[in-house]
């Protein structure tokens, strides 16, 4: 499956942006997905991971509440709407596909990933 992210950019602190990943080759469905990050000068890190039907999603600490995974099978795309945002959340955003239920953090199970999309948060 290829994967294809989108609507990054530059928000001020406390807007919302909402990030699209579309996937093309195989259907989305068959795939649990998710959302890594990786800021200025760190490691990439986890954000978020769905469930293959959109039954279940788990988050990161530092983005729950504020963050929301979602996907539309029909449309083969995945979405995360961020809201609240801070100037923490600066990093290239990158979904995959694949996962672990009870390990979604560990990154060498996902076996798609896309391009990244950048968003930048002003304070």
């Amino acid at each position: 499956v290829q994967l294809q992210a989108s609507g990054g950019g530059l928000v001020q602190a406390g807007g919302s942006l909402r990030l699209s990943c579309a996937a093309s080759g195989r259907t989305v469905s068959d795939y649990g997905m998710a959302w890594f990050r990786q800021g200025p000068g760190t490691e990439r890190e986890f954000v978020s991971r769905i469930s293959r039907s959109g039954g279940s999603a788990v988050y990161a600490d530092s983005v729950k509440g504020r963050f929301t995974i979602s996907r539309a099978n029909a449309k083969n795309t995945v979405y995360l709407q961020m809201n609240s945002l801070k100037p923490e959340d600066t990093a290239v955003y990158y979904c995959a596909a694949g996962g672990n239920y009870w390990y979604p953090r560990n990154q060498v199970d996902y076996v798609s990933w896309g391009q990244g999309t950048l968003v930048t948060v002003s304070s």
